[in-house]
């Protein structure tokens, strides 16, 4: 079994991705990294080629501006990274820029990967998220944050990043896929104060115009991690590649998860998936099998 994994990435210096992070938390799983760098406006393309990852390729991309509406371009460079894949792999591994995967998965995913590899109706696997938020101590658990996503994914180029990049589908269709135990953590909320408004500042123009940007995005110097409408400490481990950098972490953030900050509609989804499991109306760009 050949495992390749894929990603992109422009700006991640500025916008402080741990891409670095991101990839050596998949590499154990893959005999080769193929990644996507944007032309960027800082000394990310130099600070990528310095990393220490000898199964690293790559792919030096320009970002089309005409598919900036609705963040098209993130899947198109998504896109592209996954192309530059050999046929000869069976399974790749994509990972975003502000994701890690926690090596606890590592040994289930092989032994997916293994088990379906010669089962072509399964086309992707499914992983666990969690999402933190403001610091390395918080996640998210409202139905803003989605809990699970396509991570894995067969060698088959029929198969397209899907809108913004969050999924993937094959013909316009779903993917057909199985569940596992792993977990990817998503940092996209855990930045210094300015360095996440000006990833909100800049991303946001990915999906609106600059009149919905004048009205959802203050001009500020700084964002105001304390308008969130619910959070729990964390208490478990973080993958142990983002050791470093959590001890690096520079700003304070504090919340009190006692505060919920509910709609009446929210507080009776919270209490229907209490009860039964289920969350009403929950996206899925996927379908278990």
């Amino acid at each position: 079994m050949k495992v390749a994994g894929f990603s992109f990435i422009k700006n991640a210096i500025q916008y402080d991705y741990p891409i670095r992070e991101a990839l050596q938390s998949i590499a154990p799983l893959c005999d080769e990294l193929y990644l996507a760098v944007g032309k960027s406006q800082d000394e990310t393309l130099q600070m990528i080629r310095g990393l220490d990852i000898p199964k690293l390729n790559i792919i030096e991309t320009d970002w089309d501006p005409a598919l900036r509406e609705g963040g098209a371009v993130l899947a198109d460079e998504t896109n592209k990274a996954f192309d530059a894949i050999p046929e000869d792999v069976d399974w790749c591994v994509y990972i975003q820029g502000d994701e890690v995967l926690h090596e606890k998965g590592h040994e289930e995913l092989i032994r997916a990967m293994e088990k379906y590899k010669d089962r072509p109706e399964i086309e992707g696997l499914l992983l666990n998220y969690r999402h933190f938020y403001g610091s390395y101590d918080y996640i998210g658990d409202s139905r803003k944050w989605y809990r699970k996503e396509v991570r894995i994914i067969r060698n088959d180029k029929s198969i397209r990043s899907f809108k913004d990049a969050q999924g993937f589908r094959k013909d316009g269709r779903k993917l057909h896929v199985k569940p596992t135990n792993a977990w990817m953590h998503h940092y996209g909320w855990v930045k210094h104060p300015e360095k996440q408004q000006q990833k909100m500042q800049t991303f946001n123009r990915l999906w609106h115009d600059e009149d919905w940007m004048d009205k959802h995005i203050p001009k500020v110097e700084v964002f105001d991690y304390s308008q969130i409408d619910s959070l729990n400490k964390f208490e478990g481990s973080h993958p142990q590649v983002m050791r470093e950098r959590i001890e690096k972490m520079n700003w304070q953030f504090s919340f009190d998860p006692t505060n919920k900050k509910f709609s009446l509609k929210e507080r009776l989804s919270r209490w229907i998936e209490k009860m039964t499991g289920w969350r009403p109306g929950e996206y899925k760009n996927y379908k278990v099998v």
